[in-house]
């Protein structure tokens, strides 16, 4: 199909735009959520599973969705997503039990499957050699994490509690914001976007779709990225709590220190995903494991061998986002050179696993501090998590320097310079794939 140079530049930014808007919805209730547990007296397992249940929805349905999209193109599935995500947006401002609430949740958290919608629609304008940069940039709309976090407070003390005749008042507010929000977004892609889109998986079967899947390296993506997403969608939920419970902060001083987290592991992305172009998926993704590995050591210590102050503390969780922006490209990155006709399977499914994280994270955060009655707990789990990923990374790098075995594809390809793991000769570039 015959396409202008500006088709792509307005897909990027069409899609990162509603994703950013998506991304807030998806995760509004790690804010909303403090209120809420107030005004309904929420335990810590009812906290945790709200907070959760979005996120299981936006997680299940990645895979198919990124499927369709290489099917009949991400203008459609982008401009559905927004319009079906702002019904359950606008009944959440309407519930009035814990019921209603998780199955309000459970029904707007489909926002969060625009990222597999995203990715196959921006790889299948993009060449190869732009898509690091192009994918980090839309997954940029990560930061829409921060949104509610940032301008969250400020809405819920806007209107009283009572509310102003049919605008509800208090965190209600929030939810119907956003609506409106969605309903102009939907305009903006249908009509701003390429009408004719560009659809790679027409005409596939979807056994040829699914074929990639049988390969251990895309579950291996998958596990890192839990790792640099879903631990990136758990914290962005748990740390006002934690802010509020451990530092006994307000809830917009503690929404503030999570928005600083949250700007680097988003707006860096763009950031790994041209340094993956640059120097290869896997040096990046092996570096950022390293450095999360260090930052969670003292985040998971106990409190009576290192009593982290809200600054330090705040410190050390900005640099965990650095390691999450940086690494969540670089993971990404591997995904179109392996498998550059099966983006929205390999990517969905990726993608998939990562979100599934972010659903199963929280949950173990709430009941383990439940348990333990240790906050740090949570980061117990984060270590194990970065040290078991980069032990098999590392293990499929030693087998690849194994005699016989080379490198074979640019995207994890060592440059000369980087020493930790080994170099890479020309002659391995041309071999079959590791």
């Amino acid at each position: 199909m015959k396409r202008d140079s500006a088709s792509p530049s307005r897909v990027l930014w069409l899609s990162t735009a509603a994703f950013t808007l998506l991304f807030a919805v998806w995760l509004m209730l790690g804010v909303l959520a403090v209120p809420i547990k107030a005004e309904f007296a929420l335990t810590k397992p009812q906290f945790a599973w709200l907070a959760a249940i979005a996120v299981l929805s936006g997680s299940i349905f990645r895979l198919p969705l990124g499927m369709l999209t290489d099917r009949i193109g991400g203008r459609k599935m982008m401009t559905a997503i927004l319009l079906l995500t702002s019904v359950p947006c606008f009944l959440l401002s309407r519930a009035h039990s814990y019921g209603a609430l998780m199955l309000y949740a459970l029904l707007f958290g489909v926002a969060g499957n625009a990222f597999s919608i995203g990715i196959a629609w921006n790889a299948a304008w993009f060449s190869r050699e732009k898509q690091g940069f192009a994918l980090g940039t839309f997954g940029a709309g990560n930061v829409g994490a921060s949104v509610t976090k940032l301008i969250g407070p400020a809405l819920i003390a806007a209107v009283p509690a009572a509310g102003l005749g049919f605008i509800p008042g208090g965190w209600r507010f929030v939810p119907v914001i956003y609506t409106l929000a969605l309903w102009v977004m939907a305009a903006l892609v249908w009509f701003g976007s390429p009408q004719q889109d560009q659809t790679p998986g027409a005409g596939r079967s979807l056994s040829a779709m699914l074929q990639p899947l049988k390969q251990t390296r895309v579950w291996r993506f998958g596990l890192y990225y839990v790792v640099v997403f879903g631990a990136y969608v758990a914290l962005s939920l748990w740390l006002p709590n934690y802010y509020t419970t451990v530092y006994k902060l307000k809830l917009s001083h503690a929404a503030l220190l999570t928005a600083l987290f949250i700007f680097p592991a988003s707006l860096l992305r763009p950031l790994g995903g041209w340094l993956s172009d640059r120097h290869g998926a896997r040096p990046v993704t092996y570096v950022v494991f390293i450095c999360m590995a260090l930052v969670c050591v003292p985040l998971a210590l106990p409190r009576s061998v290192i009593n982290l102050g809200p600054v330090a503390f705040a410190v050390l969780t900005v640099a965990l986002g650095v390691g999450m922006g940086i690494g969540k490209a670089s993971v990404y990155k591997y995904i179109p050179e392996y498998f550059p006709r099966d983006v929205g399977a390999v990517g969905g499914l990726v993608g998939t696993l990562g979100a599934l994280g972010g659903f199963v994270l929280p949950l173990a955060f709430g009941y383990l501090d439940q348990l333990t009655h240790t906050p740090q707990s949570c980061f117990v789990v984060m270590l194990a998590l970065v040290l078991v990923s980069f032990a098999w990374l590392h293990l499929v790098v030693r087998g690849l320097q194994a005699p016989g075995r080379t490198l074979g594809v640019r995207s994890d390809a060592m440059p000369q310079s980087f020493t930790v793991v080994g170099a890479v000769t020309p002659a391995s570039r041309r071999t079959s794939r590791a």
